[in-house]
């Protein structure tokens, strides 16, 4: 492998033709809207993926730290790529290939059964050792007041109220645990009818329910079958209600102001939305 890896930097080339003398690069997977490479190798009729991120990442430490601490329960049963070499300090990371396709845009994103499994392999994750924390709640309303002094378009008498609103909640001590921090079909991998987890880049130690945000955003909000089967595979529901409904606004002004960073209007608009509803429910200032 002596050509130039488009995506990768000096450093992280040397690295690869170490790791892999002989590998090619056969497809790229990389979304394009962050500083981040997805490339799929083939080496010695070994499939390999390296993530890279650029000098502005801040995913690719999180995604080291999950492959090191917290993914074995998955990657046991090999519902998550297992990883091979990793270079904190170049942002680099190398797992074994996982064969599926990804469950957005597919039947299986429609399937209850699909729902039924992410909910029991996300519980696997879940059930690890957590630790009680009493700064994450003070933490997570600084960053949401950190996305409102952020360039967006959110509204300004809507964002004065969401201002106000995160600056009247308490802060009580949070139970931590391992979390995947995007949870949802487009991090799922279908493979002879079993899901399989991908993409650790979000990868933290937070409340359980937070796992729970992106399905309710959306998912969950065309067929109530998938919410239940999601539950019935995770055994239970983890939203407590106050907490859950700080993090639902939370993560409503995170979506819309990232989105319109990164220049996804679609997702933006989602994050419009989920402000409208979370909004509604709410009698604060």
């Amino acid at each position: 492998m002596n050509e130039r890896i488009d995506g990768l930097s000096r450093r992280q080339q040397e690295l690869v033709r170490g790791w892999l003398p002989a590998a090619e690069v056969i497809a790229d997977h990389s979304w394009g809207l962050v500083g981040t490479t997805v490339l799929e190798l083939r080496h010695d009729r070994k499939r390999y993926i390296v993530k890279a991120g650029d000098e502005n990442d801040h995913h690719i430490a999180r995604e080291i730290r999950a492959h090191h601490e917290w993914l074995r329960p998955w990657t046991a049963s090999g519902r998550a790529p297992e990883v091979v070499r990793t270079d904190g300090a170049a942002k680099l990371v190398m797992t074994r290939y996982l064969p599926g396709r990804l469950v957005e845009g597919t039947d299986a994103e429609r399937r209850p059964e699909t729902y039924r499994q992410a909910g029991e392999l996300l519980a696997r994750l879940h059930d690890q050792e957590g630790h009680d924390d009493a700064e994450f709640e003070a933490r997570a309303q600084e960053k949401a007041l950190r996305w409102l002094d952020a360039p967006h378009r959110i509204a300004p008498g809507v964002a004065a109220r969401l201002r106000a609103l995160v600056r009247s909640w308490p802060t009580p001590p949070s139970r931590l645990v391992p979390t995947h921090g995007d949870w949802q079909p487009r991090n799922w991998l279908m493979c002879g009818g079993t899901v399989s987890a991908i993409d650790f880049g979000r990868a933290d130690l937070r409340p359980a329910f937070t796992d729970w945000a992106r399905l309710s955003a959306q998912q969950f909000r065309g067929d109530v079958a998938l919410e239940v089967a999601f539950r019935e595979g995770y055994g239970g529901d983890p939203r407590e209600s106050a907490a859950w409904r700080r993090n639902q606004i939370r993560e409503a002004i995170a979506t819309a102001a990232w989105a319109y960073r990164v220049g996804d209007e679609r997702f933006e608009q989602q994050g419009h939305q989920m402000i409208t509803e979370a909004l509604a429910h709410e009698r604060g200032p």
